[in-house]
């Protein structure tokens, strides 16, 4: 039987002691798995992401297994160490626009070194190596020295992905990482988180709006509503009506919009 990688087990969240996020949501996730979390805005998919990484602090009593380690009872010290194997990828990028793709790149390992050798960039020949590589196979192989200021927002993205992959990640987690693209840039970037989890095994855990995307591209699907899981399952057993739950709207409604 396979292990998952992450196991989520009555995860709430609750902000000001009265809006509930999250409500006792559990999740496992799987190697070679691409999982598109979809809901309207403020059902709980960017708490979920969040509370997974401890970015933010789920409710007493939640249950998060990484790895087969438990991340919600773990000090300052271990958390840093699992946070070396989560790579994230945001909606807006967050790279330093003043500094190469190359560079930003490698800021991924930035948790495998020493505060002053990553102040003072002094990464090892055998990262440099491996962040063109990473460069490279994301087409970006003409633009590694270029500043990211200078670069498209898809490139912007294929920097981030790469960013964390070279953090030899067990699991990914994707933040609206579409959101502010257009539909050639989405389209790339989605096939290489696709490739990711097919070709590497690291699954990868994606925040999306676009229900038509996370059709096209999923393994599984979770909808989300009110902080609560109203469906999961696969891309061909997600209906109209199914959709109506999640977000009150048709699948022909929502494309449009």
């Amino acid at each position: 039987m396979k292990k998952p990688v992450l196991e989520m087990n009555n995860v709430s969240k609750t902000y000001d002691g009265s809006t509930k996020a999250l409500q006792g949501l559990s999740l496992s996730v799987y190697r070679n798995e691409l999982i598109s979390i979809i809901g309207p805005s403020g059902a709980g998919k960017s708490t979920l992401l969040r509370c997974i990484n401890r970015m933010i602090e789920p409710d007493e009593g939640s249950r998060i297994r990484f790895d087969g380690n438990e991340i919600a009872t773990m000090n300052k010290r271990e958390l840093r160490e699992v946070r070396k194997h989560v790579g994230m990828v945001f909606q807006h990028y967050n790279l330093v626009y003043r500094l190469s793709a190359l560079e930003n790149t490698l800021h991924g390992r930035l948790g495998y070194y020493s505060t002053l050798k990553g102040a003072l960039s002094l990464f090892s020949d055998e990262d440099v190596k491996r962040a063109c590589e990473l460069l490279d196979s994301l087409g970006l192989e003409d633009r590694k020295l270029f500043k990211c200021g200078n670069l498209s927002g898809g490139q912007k993205q294929r920097v981030g992905i790469a960013r964390a992959l070279i953090q030899d990640p067990k699991l990914i987690l994707c933040d609206e990482p579409i959101a502010s693209l257009d539909p050639q840039s989405s389209k790339n970037i989605m096939e290489q988180l696709k490739r990711i989890t097919r070709d590497m095994g690291i699954p990868c855990l994606v925040n999306l709006h676009q229900v038509d995307v996370a059709l096209a591209y999923s393994d599984r699907i979770i909808g989300m509503n009110n902080g609560e899981i109203v469906f999961e399952g696969r891309p061909e057993q997600l209906t109209e009506a199914q959709i109506s739950k999640i977000y009150g709207a048709s699948i022909d409604e929502l494309i449009a919009s």
